[in-house]
């Protein structure tokens, strides 16, 4: 009878944790979404867009020191095909951003933009279709940058964060305008041209929209779904993760099963050209010419179980050597790893967050 009210207690005790957590995950503010319009705004390659809008959301209040800079901006950017959306749900934002926790957005004033040509931003499908200005990294850091300087006010920032493209645009941050901020957290990326497989199977994604005879040179009636169908497959592949995928789908016919609806619930996400222009931004990405002029504190962090930026290259090791203050962690297989996905799991790799934050404090205040 005590063996089995102990054991009860415990099933209560841990019932009662796990639903504290939940909430304390739940429990931060609702992001303020806007739009922000930058006026004949200039691509890299020449052109312009008479109107860029930017859509954003921003959770907290700016904070000044005595001499009115602003000490508690956050940047936070999301991946290739993604929008600020990837942010508030519970496996990040209810991670980060409720009280007491590294992000508390009663502390910070947090920022998270759809970059250029995502989410609720200037995109190809609003209207111009293959028209669209050809943007890149370069561009979308940019218009991040304006949106934070002359939309927000934004003088300085405390830590850029992102995943994937976003981790990329972090290298591009740090190099781009080096005494802006004070600390770097690039998630799911490497600091050099895209090459090897990781250009092969973005190429092979672009290549199926392109010649696809429906996609009519971008201008299609509707959409070039042999193309996309294909594009999504590489897409669903690169985020895999190969220990759950096993565990999860045993058998052929659940994995099947798995395939043909995951790229059926994705297929009603993707626009063609909306897609092929976010894979095509990363064409000229190489930010390993520039790595020793990055004067933040860098916390690096990749997942061995990453098909996107595989650990066995050894690049991240190599490259974090020539940045000043920076560190690579690269996280071991585990059953709550995802794949290139980790970057958003919140949970795994938030003590490396709050490890940067306090080693970069000093940085905050010169």
């Amino acid at each position: 009878m005590q063996r089995r009210l102990g054991s009860s207690l415990c099933g209560l005790l841990l019932i009662l944790m796990s639903t504290t957590a939940a909430l304390r995950a739940a429990n931060f503010p609702t992001p303020q979404e806007a739009n922000y319009i930058i006026h004949d705004f200039h691509f890299k390659d020449g052109e312009t867009l008479p109107e860029l809008r930017l859509h954003y959301a921003t959770l907290g209040t700016p904070a000044r020191d005595a001499n009115g800079r602003i000490t508690n901006a956050v940047l936070i950017l999301h991946g290739t095909g993604g929008s600020l959306k990837n942010f508030t749900g519970p496996t990040f934002g209810g991670e980060l951003f409720g009280t007491g926790q590294p992000l508390d957005a009663s502390k910070f004033f947090l920022v998270i933009p759809d970059g250029i040509g995502h989410g609720q931003s200037s995109k190809p499908s609003d209207g111009l279709r293959a028209h669209f200005p050809h943007y890149n990294y370069d561009d979308m850091v940019a218009a991040q940058y304006e949106l934070l300087t002359a939309g927000l006010g934004v003088n300085h920032l405390r830590l850029v964060m992102g995943t994937s493209m976003g981790c990329m645009h972090s290298w591009v941050w740090g190099e781009t305008y080096p005494d802006f901020v004070d600390a770097l957290m690039p998630l799911a990326c490497l600091p050099v041209q895209i090459a090897g497989r990781n250009r092969v199977w973005r190429k092979m994604a672009m290549d199926s929209i392109r010649d696809d005879p429906a996609w009519s040179n971008g201008d299609y009636a509707t959409q070039p779904l042999a193309g996309v169908r294909f594009a999504a497959y590489l897409l669903l592949l690169a985020g895999s993760a190969p220990l759950q995928w096993q565990e999860h789908y045993p058998t052929r016919d659940q994995a099947d099963d798995f395939l043909r609806d995951g790229v059926r619930s994705n297929l009603s996400h993707y626009d063609a050209n909306d897609l092929l222009y976010a894979l095509d931004a990363s064409r000229d990405y190489d930010p390993s010419v520039k790595l020793e002029t990055i004067q933040a504190a860098v916390m690096h962090v990749n997942s061995a179980d990453d098909f996107v930026n595989p650990p066995e290259l050894g690049i991240a090791e190599r490259e974090i050597k020539r940045v000043k203050r920076g560190r690579f962690v690269l996280l071991p297989i585990t059953e709550q790893t995802r794949g290139h996905g980790t970057h958003t799991l919140a949970a795994i790799w938030k003590p490396y967050l709050e490890q940067l934050l306090a080693q970069s404090s000093c940085g905050s205040g010169k």
